[in-house]
């Protein structure tokens, strides 16, 4: 079985970004890993081009017309998986703010192995925790998204959809998947709060074309994670070894706003059907998941 592993990054350094612990927590797993890295404004090239010999940069120029529901990602990442050769069976993506803990190696090995000769699986899926504003807690709201593929065939009708959250093949049709047992750490909320308003701002321009003028009169100089109004649970659980330094570099405080300490009743009523019936009432699937 042969592996390969792909991402993108941009500015990963001035976005604080833990794109090397990324791409380390998935080298494991993988013979080899292409990453697509944009023109930045700093050092993430020759950091990425030191992790490891076995990740290849692809030097790309991001596509600024691409400015609508963050499409150019999806671009990025079409880039990098698109150059992985022919003789690899899987393609395992990770974001730049998305890490592995290496307790879930040998459940994703096993995994991709057992259905490695099985034709009715396009990809994996796995679970996500979404941590917000403090390696402490996660985020509560039910809109997170619970679960999404990382791990894809290597076939070339299979894209990135959209913003990248997900995949296709062919004529806009979802994979079929199955579900490994195992989680993506996503951090993508818990950074510098400097870095964070910086990356917010750099994303906006991404998705909408342009800040609004009330957004270019903002004075902020960082991010009031505090502010956000964001319902957050304590994490419980261990982060990846390869999160420590990170961790330990944590030098802002976050104290969770107590009127938002547990979700909405809303949030609550859709968690109590789910529990009881195993169906999450407006859950978006970009997939389709095989049970057996």
């Amino acid at each position: 079985m042969k592996v390969c592993g792909f991402s993108f990054v941009r500015n990963g350094v001035k976005f604080d970004y833990p794109f090397v612990e990324a791409i380390r927590s998935i080298l494991p797993l993988c013979d080899e890993v292409f990453i697509a890295v944009g023109a930045s404004e700093d050092t993430t090239l020759e950091t990425v081009r030191a992790i490891d010999p076995r990740v290849t940069v692809i030097e790309t120029k991001w596509d600024e017309s691409l400015r609508q529901g963050g499409q150019v990602f999806a671009s990025e990442t079409n880039k990098a998986f698109q150059a992985i050769p022919l003789h690899y069976d899987w393609a395992f993506y990770i974001q730049g703010d998305e890490v592995v803990h290496e307790q879930y190696i040998p459940a994703i090995r096993k995994a991709m192995e057992e259905t490695l000769d099985d034709d009715k699986v396009d990809g994996l899926l796995f679970n996500f925790l979404h941590f917000f504003g403090s390696y402490d807690y996660i985020g509560a709201k039910y809109s997170w998204y619970r679960r999404e593929i990382r791990i894809v065939r290597n076939r070339k009708d299979i894209y990135s959809f959209r913003d990248a959250q997900g995949f296709r093949q062919g004529d806009n049709q979802k994979l079929t998947v199955k579900l490994v047992d195992a989680s993506i750490y996503h951090y993508g909320w818990v950074r510098q709060p400097r870095a964070m308003l910086d990356k917010i701002r750099s994303s906006t321009t991404l998705y909408r074309g342009s800040l609004t003028d009330e957004e270019k009169a903002d004075t902020s100089v960082q991010y009031e994670y505090e502010n956000a109004m964001e319902p957050v649970v304590p994490f419980t659980g261990t982060h990846p070894a390869l999160m420590k330094e990170r961790i330990q570099q944590k030098n802002w405080p976050f104290t969770p706003n107590p009127l938002l300490k547990y979700a909405s009743t809303k949030d609550k009523v859709k968690r109590l059907i789910a529990k009881w019936t195993g169906w999450f009432p407006g859950e978006y699937k970009n997939y389709k998941r095989l049970r057996s």
